[in-house]
């Protein structure tokens, strides 16, 4: 056994701050409803973070940043989705810990999508999935293949189990593949919280009721069915996470490496297809869960308050693994908190983080522009600029702001991402905002989750914690937006962020902006022209 213990970082896909572990945190009661017991494992054996953001709430950059411990604008062409390129003089955890000794392994997405998948943990040398990679479409593989295992919930439980092994089998060949007097750094990274998942699959495998969910969404959300259905189904796919990371501590445990192993669970944005969530600096789309397991070095039951930004694990799996940050690591190690003995607020200097977002879906919008935004989450309030305002946040609107135009078929618009807004995942609840935004309730709705924003925004989340009530022209914040903003500019030019330091900013032209890789694209367009699949739940099309 190693004297330097092993990582495993398990690290979803779109999975935010939902977690039963999180239910005396949750304000809407959203983890009353949910069942993590490996999760909460995790915090209760370590440290339960409640304050964890992302620096992006998009899956590529966010990615970049924690791999990179930098800011997404530090990571030149990693940091955008279609054609992302990684700059492989860009040193990133992963490859330090094996030049120092370590074994370093993935199973699942790493970094992705992009030239050479996942080539800052060393791409396809490190891969274990041998066993498959059905996990990632969890929901549609059990209900097409549940009727194969038995009938009822005989037949679902053995088709999770199913999938729970390929997780399984693929950890062993990882663990099989290692010397046994080398240290492992092992990734984890389903996508199946990644839309699509299977319409109905949160009651039908996991009994999470829809109608469960009534008043316990966020007021910019209506509570209609089909939205609380769509987030029931949402939750289900975080308890499938949960399911796969109780096999890999089950796996540990067999191996006798439990208690020599670092465990770091998070996610890397909130939800997607939601309004205000997935692509925006919101807090639903940028808080995320967070627990770390030591042991000997992390105080069992702690619950921790400071602020985090998720590109503050790179170094700290750095120091973990017993070598120095790299200089070029903007992020801040966590180690000095994990090793303090205090809950709350531990790091008085960790009071606030910076997110932001450039490019999501490249041709969101005519010209390939980029939506440019920063944002200070502090305690108390949010304050965000949007650089390009006359743009479209979630993308063109291709003539639905015109309440008098018929929206595109409802299936359609849950089916495919691209036919408008497209930034936002196609989805159930995309489908039935456009179809009611003209219903007298639902159109300022649709305008806080689709129209244009202001350049600056400023929410009070003490007494607006959905963030619906703008304050940035209101003279009673005029100092807080004063502070805040000082604060954020200096931030930002402390790090070279391009949107201060360049004029015009890179993200504005190509290689950033535009059809960077147009066999994606051809693809992209292909794959509109195609019929939606069935859903194998309903019988009706997905």
């Amino acid at each position: 056994m190693s004297s330097r213990p092993n990582i495993l970082f398990a690290f979803a896909d779109d999975w935010g701050r939902y977690a039963s572990a999180y239910r005396e945190f949750d304000r809407l009661k959203l983890c009353d409803l949910i069942e993590t017991p490996n999760f909460d494992r995790i915090a209760r054996e370590g440290a339960l973070f409640t304050n964890a953001l992302v620096p992006a709430p998009s899956c590529t950059p966010c990615r970049s940043s924690l791999l990179s411990g930098r800011y997404f604008w530090q990571t030149g062409l990693g940091a955008i989705l279609a054609g992302a390129r990684w700059d492989e003089s860009i040193p990133t955890f992963p490859l330090l810990l094996e030049e120092s000794g370590y074994f370093i392994g993935h199973t699942y997405k790493v970094w992705s999508p992009g030239q050479t998948m996942n080539a800052p943990m060393g791409g396809v040398r490190t891969a274990y999935n041998s066993a498959g990679l059905d996990f990632n479409q969890f929901s549609h593989w059990v209900t097409e293949h549940r009727d194969d295992f038995g009938t009822g919930q005989v037949g679902i439980d053995a088709a999770k189990a199913q999938l729970l092994n390929e997780t399984r089998e693929n950890f062993r060949s990882f663990l099989a593949a290692r010397g046994e007097s080398s240290p492992f750094c092992y990734w984890w990274g389903p996508t199946n919280t990644h839309r699509t998942w299977e319409q109905g699959s949160g009651e039908a495998l996991w009994g999470i009721e829809p109608d469960s969910l009534s008043g316990r969404l966020p007021e910019f959300l209506p509570n209609v069915h089909t939205i609380r259905e769509d987030a029931a189904d949402y939750l289900g796919e975080c308890q499938a996470v949960d399911a796969g990371l109780g096999v890999l501590i089950d796996e540990l445990i067999a191996a006798g490496e439990l208690d020599n192993t670092v465990i770091v669970v998070s996610g890397d944005h909130g939800i997607p297809g939601m309004p205000r969530a997935k692509c925006n600096l919101y807090d639903i789309g940028c808080e995320v869960a967070l627990a770390v397991r030591w042991p000997g070095t992390v105080d069992p039951g702690r619950v921790v308050d400071d602020f985090v930004n998720l590109m503050d694990l790179g170094p700290t799996f750095c120091e973990i693994g017993g070598i120095e940050a790299h200089p070029t690591m903007a992020g801040r190690s966590l180690t000095n908190v994990l090793r303090s003995s205090a809950n709350g607020r531990v790091d008085d200097s960790r009071d606030y983080v910076v997110t932001g977002r450039e490019r999501h879906v490249a041709h969101a919008r005519e010209g390939f522009l980029p939506y440019p935004q920063r944002a200070l989450r502090e305690a108390d309030f949010i304050y965000v600029v949007n650089f390009e305002p006359d743009r479209w946040p979630m993308g063109d609107p291709k003539g639905l702001d015109d309440p008098t135009t018929t929206p595109p078929d409802f299936q359609r618009l849950v089916d495919d991402t691209f036919i408008t807004y497209r930034d936002m995942d196609g989805s159930p609840t995309k489908a039935w905002m456009i179809h009611h935004r003209d219903d007298h309730d639902v159109e300022p709705l649709y305008h806080l989750a689709f129209g244009k924003r202001p350049r600056e925004e400023l929410y009070d989340l003490r007494r607006d914690p959905d963030y619906l009530d703008n304050v940035a022209a209101n003279p009673d914040y005029e100092s807080v937006r004063a502070r805040m903003e000082a604060r954020l500019l200096e931030i930002l030019a402390e790090e070279s962020d391009p949107r201060l330091t360049e004029q015009p900013c890179r993200y504005e032209y190509e290689p950033y902006a535009g059809p960077v890789d147009r066999a994606w694209f051809e693809n992209a367009a292909k794959v509109e022209t195609l019929g939606p699949p069935t859903n194998k739940l309903t019988n009706r099309p997905r």
